[in-house]
């Protein structure tokens, strides 16, 4: 059989939604034609110019306006403004022929039936044999779609549903029609793995498929609790968001961001097409929203929904929360329980979940109370809207940024405590887990050799989650594999001669035990392994250097110690780069100060498309001092030969750090000099990360690896960059750009980059540079601005600015 590729597609429909997918396949490479309708009048600019409804700017003026809206929209939906480059806009009358070049038409135009038939009849017409066609619907029954269609166009047809933002959020539904082919599904779930980065669910033809029927359920679940429980929308969402591993805006501030009509729609939907749902009456809207539907109280596309922002008499801006009883805004209040203090020492977010629901207050009786519900709910709807349970969670985990799914925090209660919660509630779960639990297996997964298994309710057995070949996942491997553990990283094997460091600090800050299980990795690779990677699977790779350390010897002037700890950093990150094996960074999320410098310093970088690297020491008052500044003057030098002129080189690192620049993207780092083309690498799917980290450190083993030679060959530009850099700074913080604080630490940073006031260029050597970047660092931390800068760090999480 031929092997499928997708070069080409065609978007249909340019809103939010569909210029959000164009951009996401325009981040993977693909070429994009993004089309939409043509306006049936001019606006006031049109008609000012003289144009016509026959102008082509006009006719492409709908789709063109929603590209660039979603372009500069925040967060992007694309890794690097050059991508845009691969999208072309069009409309549905002139351009509707070019779909016949593409492999993959997407609709994703308004959700009306007689629309989207519309659409795919005229696409019918134009497209050419063995092109897939797929819908993004919600919710719109797949089945309905095709009717009428062509053979051809309803075996490569089927449902394909991104959620918003397409950048972000990783689920991405299936849903086959009638007559879909298993191979386009095949392909498709591939596809969504390995190029979108996408998790690939396969779902069934069910109103709202699984992660809307699942998510909708939640949330509507909570709306009836709320007054029921006496709990303010404060309170909800400080139970629902990171405690539980969800986002940050947990419920309701998440509703406001959707948009309430949004939620509302599918709720609604899903309570007329649902009638036989046992939780049919939990879809119906409470009166307070209705009430907000009703007043355009709907999130942040009218200004106010749950949360509403003020401007006060004095300028400054103020949040407001909306009370559910008296549905009028007032100031905002602070949310406490004694039993999420419990959780406060339980760093892994699992772990909490059985002390959350053994609460003696208020929020333990909310947990029991929404934890009963939600179990009752998924395992009833198996097998309807899915056969396999893993699904529900992959959905929920992918599609709506849970850490956990349902079934997997029923597994951390214990199945069988969670089904005594649900009889204290008058529930009961679906007759199989009952069934389940009989049979003898008492979880919905278990681990085995490093890989997932899960309970398959046909077989009564515990059957191997698929497609897991491709991953490496931490922590099924860590206790079996664990070759070396301390308080700051364990040490695994992951097989074929490549152990991996893994960072278990807060934060993954990088402190003493951090540094001290690096240099036990390097030794034991060098050692007993053949290549070495530091890669982890926490939400951000690491957020830098242990400052709280760094305050505590500088507020006791202890410089000695101080001296030494910065040239461990410095000494550590030399040796990743000079060991005898080949050693990969796998940094993902964010990553700042001492994870971009360890990851300046390897062989390797795989990086995850959402990486957000940078180093920002400049926020607390200092200079990069494991390295950082160092490297950035070797960069620089090593462009000096191409011809460039040396001076903007140097000047383009040096602002790179003084003005603490951090990536959007990995593909962004590029272009800071941090990432190096033809070198590090970009993976989309996090998932495969660190196998794909694994590959390569196993790849340049195989093809000869040999311990590099220091380098003696860093050419710095003394007297003549510091000269330019002075009065660089001088002028700043003349015009009151920057502080006077601000302006010592750019002329320390001037110092080390310009390799000191030497009187004409030179050779110098690596350690020379480290050595003027470790004296500059700690001359800083004797300053009164750059221990305010960390104490306020420290307190708050945000840099100040004198």
């Amino acid at each position: 059989m031929t092997k499928r590729r997708i070069k080409k597609i065609a978007v249909i429909g340019s809103g939010i939604m569909g210029s959000g997918i164009a951009c996401h396949f325009a981040n993977i490479g693909v070429e994009v034609l993004l089309l939409d309708i043509v306006p049936r009048e001019l606006n006031d600019t049109e008609k000012a110019k003289g144009l016509t409804l026959n102008d082509k700017t006009v006719r492409n003026r709908i789709v063109n306006d929603a590209l660039a809206k979603a372009l500069k929209s925040k967060p992007s939906p694309i890794y690097h403004e050059k991508f845009a480059s691969r999208i072309t806009t069009g409309n549905l009358e002139d351009d509707i022929s070019k779909v016949s070049e593409v492999d993959w038409i997407m609709e994703v135009v308004v959700e009306r039936l007689d629309i989207k038939k519309q659409v795919f009849e005229t696409i019918d017409k134009h497209r050419s044999p063995g092109t897939l066609v797929t819908s993004n619907t919600s919710g719109i029954p797949i089945k309905f779609m095709s009717e009428g269609r062509s053979d051809d166009f309803q075996k490569h047809f089927c449902g394909t549903h991104f959620f918003n933002p397409a950048r972000y959020l990783k689920l991405f539904e299936i849903i086959p029609g009638p007559k879909t082919s298993n191979n386009v599904l095949d392909f498709l779930t591939g596809y969504g793995e390995q190029f979108l980065g996408k998790t690939s669910v396969l779902a069934k033809d069910t109103p709202a498929f699984i992660g809307n029927r699942i998510g909708i359920f939640g949330i509507q679940s909570l709306f009836h609790q709320v007054k029921k429980l006496g709990l303010t929308i404060e309170e909800v969402d400080k139970l629902t968001g990171p405690v539980i591993g969800r986002p940050k805006s947990a419920t309701f501030r998440t509703v406001d961001v959707v948009g309430l009509d949004t939620l509302v729609h599918v709720a609604n939907g899903i309570y007329e097409n649902c009638p036989n749902d046992e939780a049919h009456d939990l879809f119906r809207l409470p009166d307070f929203i209705s009430t907000m539907m009703d007043n355009k109280w709907l999130g942040s596309k009218t200004g106010q929904g749950f949360y509403k922002k003020i401007k006060n008499d004095d300028g400054s801006s103020e949040i407001l929360s909306l009370d559910l009883h008296t549905l009028e805004y007032r100031k905002r209040k602070s949310a406490k329980f004694a039993t999420l203090e419990l959780t406060k020492t339980i760093d892994k977010v699992i772990d909490r979940f059985s002390v959350l629901v053994n609460g003696k207050d208020k929020a333990g009786e909310f947990y029991r109370t929404n934890f009963a519900a939600m179990f009752a709910y998924v395992s009833k709807r198996i097998p309807e809207i899915s056969d396999e349970l893993y699904k529900i969670d992959d959905a929920m985990k992918a599609g709506f940024g849970w850490q956990h799914g349902p079934f997997q925090i029923w597994d951390a209660i214990g199945v069988e405590k969670g089904i005594d919660i649900m009889k204290a509630e008058g529930l009961e779960p679906a007759t199989w887990v009952k069934d389940m639990l009989a049979s003898g297996n008492k979880s919905f997964y278990t681990i085995k050799e490093g890989a997932t298994y899960f309970y398959d309710i046909t077989s009564k057995s515990q059957v191997k989650v698929p497609g897991q070949d491709a991953f490496i996942i931490l922590d099924n491997i860590r206790k079996s594999r664990e070759v070396y553990k301390n308080s700051g990283v364990v040490i695994e094997d992951l097989g074929d001669g490549i152990l991996n460091c893994e960072f278990q600090s807060k934060m993954n800050t990088i402190g003493g035990d951090v540094l001290a299980g690096m240099n036990k990795a390097i030794d034991l690779a060098e050692k007993d392994f053949e290549g070495l990677v530091i890669g982890n699977q926490a939400a951000n790779f690491s957020v830098g250097a242990n400052i709280g350390m760094i305050f505590m010897m500088a507020v006791e002037q202890e410089y000695d110690e101080l001296n030494a700890a910065i040239k461990y950093f410095q000494d550590t990150v030399m040796r990743l780069r000079y060991s005898s094996i080949p050693t990969i960074s796998a940094p993902h999320g964010m990553t700042f100060g001492g994870g971009c410098e360890l990851s300046m310093h390897v062989d390797k970088v795989v990086a995850a498309a959402e990486t957000y690297i940078g180093l920002v020491e400049f926020g607390v008052g200092v200079i990069p001092g494991g390295g950082g500044s160092k490297e950035m003057a070797l960069r620089a030098s090593d462009l000096f030969h191409k011809g460039d002129v040396k001076l903007n080189v140097l000047q383009e690192y040096f602002l790179t750090i003084g003005m603490a620049k951090v990536s959007t993207s990995a593909y962004e780092a590029f272009d800071l000099g941090i990432l190096q083309k033809g070198k590090d690498i970009v993976v989309v799917n996090k998932d495969r990360q660190i196998a794909t980290a694994k590959a390569h450190a196993r790849l340049l083993a195989d093809t000869g690896y040999t311990q590099p030679i220091k380098r003696n060959d860093v050419k710095v530009l003394g007297k003549q960059a510091l000269g330019m850099f002075l009065v660089g700074t001088d002028a700043m913080e003349a015009s009151r750009y920057i502080s006077e604080h601000d302006q010592k630490i750019a002329n320390k940073l001037a110092y080390v980059m310009a390799g000191g006031d030497l009187s004409e260029p030179t050779m110098v050597s690596e350690q020379y540079l480290l050595d003027l970047e470790r004296e500059a660092f700690l001359s800083l931390c004797t300053e009164r601005k750059t221990l305010e800068r960390i104490q306020h760090m420290l307190k708050t999480g945000k840099p100040l600015r004198n």
